[in-house]
């Protein structure tokens, strides 16, 4: 078989040049660059969770319910806010869903926007559906400012506006200002993509209070972060139910699988317990905001499971000595910046006095 490149393939020339989305997956004792929840599923909801599972084994001969009934009704509960099954959709992980957004939404001479720097999915769900993406900026303290997003989205007209609160990387929530403003000053759809959520300090606003009268207002969620099953891959959505028509046009036939669809089910009836360790990684996030600052480096406070932090002359070497150190954060691209995951209380140990000795051993170079 002769050997050939990308390169030699007929690949849209849109996409030539381009590189995937991937975070470094390596086996160091400290894992913190990923945001995923450092606390495994607990015994026995992980029980109900092979029940589950084993009650459907024997059907899998036949197709899962296509419009997962049961799920939706039990993200609708666990939502609140007045919603009900017919405002849920969900899919194999919130990229998915975004994903579907914008094959529904955007497409060849369609536009989106996002403000950056933020998730780095965004522009390339965007770009990977032939839609043209819109790069606005945020201000020096990572935050969206009202005025200039209300100004960009006029100039500009996207089709779809990407807002995240918290954000990624930077961790900041967005006043609800922004989100009422982006939309009124649009025709497009507005995603504001909330996977973190349940991080969010109190007293912070979600945009499901914003849903009720704006039917082109979208809030993505997930249950890879605060629910702890990154693994199983079920990210969702609310918004009015013609977007939930809209959404059907695009998804694969049967895209939830009857496994997938139960585990989620399993882990929505258990959804107190498992939120349990989201307290204690909020401790770890403002253990880590204070520490920092106390070894004078910038760290930006946080909404969300992570720590977004400046200040470092070096990241990149920052990086890599940590990573010696058995201790892997994210180097974003930011110069001057990494992020670091909440983790336990022993994992944000082991990575402050990680991060200590190499600022110490910089300093005395």
């Amino acid at each position: 078989m002769t050997d050939v490149t990308i390169s030699d393939l007929p690949l849209r020339e849109d996409l030539r040049g381009r590189t995937p989305y991937g975070a470094p997956q390596l086996d160091v004792a400290v894992r913190l660059n990923t945001n995923e929840n450092s606390f495994p599923v607990p015994e026995d909801v992980a029980v109900a969770i092979v029940q589950a599972l084993a009650g459907q084994v024997r059907d899998l001969n036949r197709y899962p319910d296509r419009d997962f009934t049961v799920l939706r009704e039990k993200l609708a509960a666990y939502l609140g806010h007045g919603l009900t099954p017919e405002h849920i959709w969900a899919a194999n992980g919130s990229n998915e869903v975004l994903s579907q957004i914008v094959q529904a939404f955007g497409g060849p001479g369609r536009s989106a926007i996002g403000f950056t720097p933020s998730y780095s999915m965004h522009p390339i769900i965007t770009t990977g559906t032939s839609t043209t993406w819109i790069e606005a900026r945020r201000d020096d303290d990572f935050r969206i400012d009202r005025d200039d997003a209300v100004r960009i989205v006029r100039e500009k007209r996207p089709d779809v506006v990407f807002l995240c609160s918290p954000n990624n990387p930077t961790g900041t929530a967005l006043e609800l200002d922004v989100v009422r403003d982006a939309y009124e000053s649009t025709d497009g759809i507005v995603v504001v993509d909330e996977a973190y959520a349940e991080f969010a300090r109190a007293g912070t606003p979600s945009a499901l209070t914003l849903l009720p009268g704006r039917p082109r207002l979208l809030v993505s969620r997930t249950m890879s972060k605060a629910f702890a099953l990154a693994g199983a891959r079920l990210g969702y959505l609310a918004a009015d139910p013609a977007v939930i028509d809209a959404l059907r046009l695009v998804r694969l036939p049967y895209h939830l699988s009857a496994l997938t669809q139960a585990a989620a089910c399993a882990a929505l009836d258990h959804a107190d317990e498992l939120l349990d360790g989201v307290e204690a990684l909020k401790d770890q996030r403002d253990r880590i905001v204070r520490e920092l600052t106390e070894l004078g480096l910038r760290a930006v406070p946080s909404d969300s499971n992570f720590v977004f932090f400046g200040g470092l002359h070096d990241s990149e070497a920052t990086w890599q000595a940590l990573l010696d150190r058995d201790v892997l954060v994210r180097d974003v691209g930011i110069p001057g910046y990494l992020r670091v995951s909440a983790g336990t209380e022993a994992e944000t140990t082991s990575f402050l006095q990680a991060l200590a000795a190499v600022l110490h051993s910089a300093s005395t170079q």
